[in-house]
């Protein structure tokens, strides 16, 4: 197998190997184990005998979710299936982002390789079939609730392998039809459970959240970045990122944030260590002969630049917390009912239920918020001339007339409040539905969305601070004079934005600096 293609049996699939196949087009193959693929078709070959014996089976031969009661002729159980997803295009909402239903989509073959859903390998095949071929369905914004997991949001993509709804095919938008014939794909005709296997699941928010905590780990990076050349701009010490200070508190992700500042400061001409700034205090009190001084220097720096590694190390321990959950997740059996070839029966499960995935973003939420938080304090650090240490007002040479960023810190205040808003935890809204089958909901698509939204907002957040951060950089004598880290953030950026002689329109040159953000070409240390 090639060595760039993702091999899916329902097992192994990392966060990072999802983000692949949804924003790079990495090719998906079903696994070739002999093993494996037998276990599907015995989990398909099982579910027919079981239907032929006579035996109830829910969502195969009855009505589904509250009309369980409902007993199917058998005749009439392919057209249930393929009924399913006519009932649930009721979806609203601009579409999903293309990555976010490819990674769906991935997941959910994923899920069904694991040999318990009952259905053919021919329904695995022809959805990777859809990803190697760039079909992404068209897939509106809300309808999942996140119990009997997202029956909407999979339904439009279910229905795009009968040939139904429309699709992002080759930068247009068009008949699934259409694109599967250009494809030369074949339509499918489901047989019975195969409808309620495609819909039935967590795949949707599981892909979103893969990707929310994929950008995550960047993002927390970034911020991480930004306070360290924070640190320099301003001409703080570097004391409080010793190692041994973060040893003696014991908690991996601090120190581990520790050593990311001192790797983008290190060998920096800025920053300052305490022996220069005590030897200035003293010269001042001597100066002062016995009187109460305003001293200009400080031994200690404000939190948002002393306690980064112990702000925002936390959050790195609960990324590799988030992590696991998602991985498990997205390499979990999560529809219903399972049909077990090994134990040769049939389980009426709740798999389909969210609450794993909604309980890691709504508190990924939680932390994104903080981390615009951080860069909010930041900017107001930079912006002031009463903290900056020397630096003019709003980073501007010409201050009064020019405003230099004060529309930046505006707009940044903007984004950090439109963070908190999006931060309110959306598992704890749950409300009865169907039929008060579904009488508890997980909303775990809700968190996904909203930890999504949150993402893009401070992706762009991210992009003003470290705009801002150049703008210091340059006034404090330029970027020669950062350390090798931070240096390599600078000269990024200064790529596509140059420093601001006078007042300009910002607004293009933020969005490309959060397109750098996106593609991930500001480099950061790694852990």
């Amino acid at each position: 197998m090639n060595p760039s293609t993702r091999e899916i049996s329902g097992a192994g699939l990392t966060i990072e190997q999802v983000a692949s196949v949804a924003r790079r087009s990495v090719r998906v193959e079903l696994t070739s184990n002999t093993g494996a693929r037998e276990k599907i078709s015995a989990s398909r070959q099982l579910l027919e005998k079981k239907l032929a014996d006579g035996e109830v089976i829910y969502g195969v031969n009855t009505g589904f979710g509250g009309n369980v009661r409902f007993l199917i002729p058998h005749n009439d159980l392919p057209f249930h299936q393929e009924n399913l997803f006519r009932s649930l295009t009721c979806g609203v909402g601009q579409p999903l982002a293309e990555d976010a239903v490819r990674a769906a989509m991935l997941l959910r073959a994923n899920a069904l390789a694991k040999g318990l859903s009952g259905v053919r390998v021919e329904i695995i095949e022809r959805m990777v079939d859809l990803l190697n071929h760039g079909i992404t369905p068209v897939v509106p914004r809300y309808g999942s609730v996140g119990a009997s997991g997202d029956l909407i949001p999979s339904a439009y993509i279910g229905r795009v392998l009968l040939g139904q709804g429309e699709v992002h095919y080759q930068g247009k938008t068009v008949a699934a039809a259409e694109a599967l014939q250009s494809a030369k794909l074949k339509r499918v005709k489901l047989k019975a459970k195969e409808g309620l296997a495609l819909i039935n699941g967590t795949t949707v928010m599981t892909g979103i959240g893969a990707l929310v905590i994929h950008d995550g780990i960047y993002l927390a990076l970034l911020v991480l970045a930004c306070a360290s050349i924070a640190i320099e701009a301003l001409r703080a010490a570097d004391d409080p990122f010793l190692e041994a200070i973060h040893r003696a508190k014991n908690h991996p992700g601090q120190m581990d944030a520790a050593e990311v500042c001192r790797k983008l400061i290190y060998q920096s001409r800025y920053v300052r260590n305490l022996d220069e700034i005590r030897e200035k205090m003293g010269q001042a009190r001597e100066a002062a002969e016995g009187k109460v001084v305003r001293s200009e220097e400080a031994i200690q720096s404000p939190y948002s630049l002393r306690c980064a590694p112990q702000g925002i190390g936390p959050m790195l321990d609960a990324l590799r917390g988030h992590r696991l959950v998602l991985e498990r997740e997205i390499n979990s059996v999560n529809d219903n009912p399972l049909i077990d070839p090994t134990e040769g029966r049939v389980y009426h499960t709740g798999n389909f239920y969210g609450g794993h995935v909604a309980r890691a973003l709504d508190s990924w939420k939680i932390d994104l918020a903080t981390l615009a938080n951080w860069l909010h304090s930041i900017m107001a650090l930079l912006v002031d001339d009463r903290f900056s240490n020397g630096l003019p007002p709003n980073l501007s040479r010409n201050p009064g007339v020019s405003s230099g960023f004060k529309g930046m810190q505006l707009c940044l205040t903007s984004l950090v409040c439109a963070m908190r808003h999006l931060a309110n935890p959306s598992m704890i809204h749950t409300l009865p539905t169907e039929q008060y089958n579904q009488d508890m909901v997980s909303l775990g698509a809700h968190a996904a969305l909203t930890a999504m939204d949150m993402t893009t907002i401070a992706q762009d957040a991210a992009a003003i601070v470290l705009i801002t951060l150049c703008q210091a950089i340059d006034l404090r004598g330029g970027g020669a004079g950062l350390g090798k880290g931070s240096r390599a953030v600078y000269e990024a950026i200064r790529s596509e934005v140059a420093f601001l002689d006078e007042d300009r329109a910002m607004d293009g040159e933020i969005k490309k600096v959060t397109e750098l953000i996106n593609k991930r070409l500001i480099p950061l240390p790694v852990l």
